[in-house]
C-alpha cells in the first residue's frame, strides 16, 4: 500500500509532470470489483493525518465510497486494575481514526493510480528485482555510474536517480545498500478476526483491553461488525485458531469481561487517584461497557508473528526506505501504517521542492532533510510503543501499580491527552 501511494502521490504532483515514474511489483494485479459481504480481517487504523496525504490525490474519496468506519471514541483499560484512559474529541465531533480493510485502501489508491498511468506513471507488474548497483557518493563527473541501477531477474538493468525502498520488513534494498537494522521478536502472535456484534448500534468505539499476555482489541467495521486483534503469545495463538467458532466467540468474550487478573492493591491505589481527581474537579470520563460478540467469520481467523524493526539510516545517495523497509513496530496502538503513509507524504513534499529548485533527486542534500524528519517522528513513538507493550506485559503487583497510577492520572488530565491525541494523529 505505501508503495502504491507514494507512486500515485508522485504521479499526481504537478512537480513531476515531466519525470517518469516507474512502479515494480513482484504480485501480479488485483482490482476490486466488488466488495465481498463479509469484512476482511486484515485491516488499518487510518489516522486524520493520512487521511490527509491520501485525500491530496483523491484516494480517500474512494475509500469512503466503498467502505470505511470512523472512530469517534478509544477506552483503553487493564485487565489486572481499574485503571483506563479514554481518548475522545470534545463532544465527539471529530473523527480520531477511520477503520478500513487493506483491500479498500490499495483499491482507491490503484484507482487514482490509473489516473495518471501513460502519462508519467508506469506499472509493471509480476516483476522481480534480483538486486541493485548503488552508488557510494555523487560526483558531477562520475557519469552513468552514479545512477542507480535495478536488475530485474529477467536480465534487464533499470537506471534511476532515484529508488525509493517500499519493499518490506525483507527490503532487498536495505541489504543491499548495507544498512544495518536493530531487530527483535516480541515471542508474540497477534491473531485477526471479523466479529459479529450481539446488536445493531452506533459502533463507533475502539476497545483495547491489556492482558497479560498481550492487548486485545475492537475496532469497529460497521454497525454490526468489528475486527478482532488479539495479541499473545505463539502457543495460545495456535489453540485460539484451532477452536470452534462458538468456543473461539465464548473466549473473546472471556478475555473482554473476566476479572480473573484483577490485583487488588492496583485496584485500592486507582481508587485514590479517582478520589483525589473529583477533589481537585477533574472530571474523569464515563467507563463503557465493550460489545458483545455472537459470531466469527471462520475464514477470517488468521494469526501473524510481531516484531520491531528501526534502520540506522533510511537515506544513501539514490535511494530512500520508506514504510516497513525502515520501520516496523507493535500493533498495539496501530500506527504501523499510519508512519509509511506519512513517509510517502514527507518524501512526496521534500522531492517537489528539490525539483522546483533544481536539485538532483538523489542527492542526500534533501534526502537527509527526509531522514532526519522522518526519525524525530518514528523514533520517540517507537520507543514509547515498545516500553508499552513491556510495561503491560507482566503481572508483577509493583510494575502493575505504577502503570495503573500513571494511567490513571493521565486520564485525569486532558491537556496531556489532546497532545498524546496529537501526536498520533497527525
Amino acid at each position: 500500500m505505501v508503495g502504491t501511494s507514494v507512486a500515485a502521490s508522485l504521479g499526481h504532483e504537478p512537480a513531476f509532470r515531466d519525470k517518469k515514474i516507474l512502479l515494480l511489483d513482484e504480485s501480479s494485479e488485483q482490482k476490486l470489483l466488488e466488495l465481498p459481504k463479509e469484512f476482511n480481517s486484515r485491516v488499518c487504523a487510518l489516522s486524520p493525518g493520512t487521511r490527509n496525504f491520501l485525500s491530496g490525490f483523491g484516494a480517500f474519496d474512494g475509500i469512503e465510497n466503498r467502505r470505511c468506519q470512523s472512530v469517534k471514541r478509544m477506552q483503553i483499560w487493564d485487565s489486572c486494575s481499574e485503571s483506563m484512559i479514554v481518548f475522545e474529541n470534545d463532544s465527539m465531533d471529530k473523527d480520531l481514526a477511520y477503520i478500513a480493510e487493506n483491500d479498500v485502501i490499495l483499491a482507491a489508491i490503484n484507482d487514482q493510480l490509473e489516473k495518471v498511468k501513460g502519462q508519467n506513471v508506469e506499472v509493471r507488474f509480476c516483476t522481480k528485482v534480483k538486486g541493485y548497483n548503488l552508488p557510494d557518493y555523487l560526483s558531477p563527473t562520475s557519469g552513468g555510474s552514479s545512477w542507480a541501477e535495478v536488475l530485474l531477474e529477467n536480465g534487464e538493468i533499470l537506471r534511476s536517480k532515484l529508488v525509493i525502498g517500499a519493499d518490506g520488513i525483507n527490503s532487498l534494498l536495505r541489504s543491499s545498500a548495507k544498512i544495518h537494522s536493530v531487530n527483535w521478536d516480541y515471542k508474540q502472535m497477534a491473531v485477526v478476526a471479523t466479529l459479529h456484534l450481539s446488536e445493531d448500534t452506533i459502533n463507533n468505539v475502539a476497545w483495547q483491553r491489556f492482558l497479560p499476555d498481550g492487548p486485545i482489541a475492537l475496532l469497529p467495521l460497521s454497525n454490526e461488525a468489528s475486527c478482532l486483534i488479539w495479541t499473545t503469545t505463539p502457543d495460545k495463538a495456535k489453540s485460539l485458531l484451532q477452536l470452534s467458532c462458538e468456543s473461539f466467540v465464548d473466549a473473546v468474550n472471556d478475555a473482554l469481561w473476566t476479572n480473573k487478573w484483577k490485583n487488588a492493591s492496583a485496584n485500592y491505589a486507582t481508587q485514590v487517584v479517582d478520589s483525589v481527581a473529583r477533589f481537585f474537579g477533574l472530571e474523569q470520563p464515563l467507563r463503557q461497557l465493550p460489545p458483545t460478540v455472537i459470531n466469527v467469520v471462520e475464514s477470517s481467523r488468521k494469526r501473524f508473528p510481531l516484531g520491531m524493526m528501526h534502520a540506522t539510516h533510511y537515506v544513501k545517495p539514490r535511494m530512500v526506505l520508506i514504510g516497513d523497509a525502515a520501520h516496523r513496530m507493535h500493533p498495539l496502538a496501530g500506527q504501523g501504517v499510519n508512519l509509511g503513509f506519512g513517509d510517502a507524504s514527507c518524501l512526496t513534499k521534500i522531492l517537489a521542492k528539490a525539483i522546483y529548485n533544481g536539485q538532483d533527486l538523489g542527492s542526500l542534500r534533501h534526502l537527509l532533510q527526509f531522514e532526519s524528519e522522518r526519525q524525530r517522528h518514528a523514533v520517540p513513538l517507537m520507543a514509547g510503543i515498545d516500553g508499552i507493550q513491556r510495561l503491560y506485559s507482566t503481572s508483577f503487583t509493583p510494575l502493575v501499580l505504577l502503570r495503573s497510577l500513571g494511567c490513571q492520572a493521565t486520564n485525569s488530565i486532558q491537556p496531556i491527552k489532546e497532545q498524546m491525541i496529537q501526536f498520533a494523529t497527525n
